[in-house]
């Protein structure tokens, strides 16, 4: 009967909701969600606007890679010849570098779009070393080709005649180029068309030259109109009497000017969107952890 009283009078504990504690964790909730709106959408720092500002920048990244890829293609297909006949490989060097620079920024493109629009951290990664490189090999090259193109003429006047003088008949390659330069550029010889008669060509009396002497004064392709043996006659109206090595000059100093602006006009570009993905990342961190 006692043990009986002494249940009833137990108090039972309900467990209730404080109104005061829903209140609060209502706040709390809300305003993390208020911090995370306001973090992708409101401020000119936002994750949404960072995301438009670097597609827009990933459009003219695609852009430069393909101007500079055009310009590249186009200066290996049709000077390619001539720089067989410089004694150092810096033009190539500097074209084909910026070639892979032009590749690498079609690349870097996509990889940056795919990144920003799936929210990708370790593709920003990977978009943001691939800028840096494409930046460093633009800024190289770039500043390379404005120092080549002081040196270019002093270069060629100590290895373009020797190359005149000494290649032509005996290697296929640098006699193409040689043809195929007197062409285009309607000039006779390295500095003038009397080297000829100082040439290998002339003075061997070789069996095995790739184009036979057979009494010629100079080659065929020196003729202002070129035709079998015109090269016979080295009078004034029927071949021209400038050297080809100021023509050359002029046309690679072009070239080099022309891959020396796009090299470093360019790399300024890639600096923006290093900060952009950069500031992308840290925010997708902020919000993603």
């Amino acid at each position: 009967m006692a043990k009986k009283k002494k249940q009833q009078q137990t108090p039972t504990v309900v467990p209730t909701t404080s109104s005061g504690g829903s209140n609060f964790l209502h706040h709390q909730n809300g305003g993390a969600h208020k911090k995370l709106h306001k973090t992708r959408d409101s401020d000119c720092c936002s994750i949404n606007f960072v995301k438009y500002v670097l597609h827009i920048f990933n459009i003219i990244f695609f852009m430069s890679g393909l101007v500079i890829l055009g310009v590249t293609v186009w200066t290996v297909f049709c000077k390619h010849q001539y720089i067989s006949l410089l004694s150092t490989t810096n033009y190539a060097i500097g074209t084909y570098s910026l070639l892979a620079a032009g590749l690498l920024a079609l690349l870097g493109g996509i990889i940056g779009c795919c990144g920003v629009w799936r929210e990708q951290r370790p593709m920003l990664l990977l978009y943001t070393f691939i800028l840096l490189f494409v930046f460093l090999l633009e800024a190289i090259v770039g500043g390379l080709a404005y120092l080549y193109e002081t040196q270019i003429e002093l270069e060629l006047q100590h290895s373009l005649n020797s190359t005149f003088m000494e290649q032509y008949g005996v290697s296929e390659r640098h006699t193409e180029a040689i043809d195929r330069m007197q062409q285009e550029f309607s000039c006779c010889g390295a500095v003038r068309f009397e080297d000829w008669r100082y040439s290998v060509w002339l003075r061997s009396r070789r069996k095995d030259l790739i184009r036979p002497t057979e009494g010629r004064r100079v080659p065929d392709s020196c003729c202002l109109s070129m035709t079998p043996k015109c090269g016979l006659s080295d009078g004034p109206s029927n071949i021209p009497y400038t050297g080809c090595i100021y023509k050359m000059a002029d046309e690679l100093k072009h070239n080099l000017i022309l891959l020396g602006a796009i090299g470093l006009g360019i790399c300024v570009i890639q600096v923006f969107g290093m900060i952009l993905s950069c500031c992308l990342y840290v925010k997708l961190k902020d919000v993603l952890d």
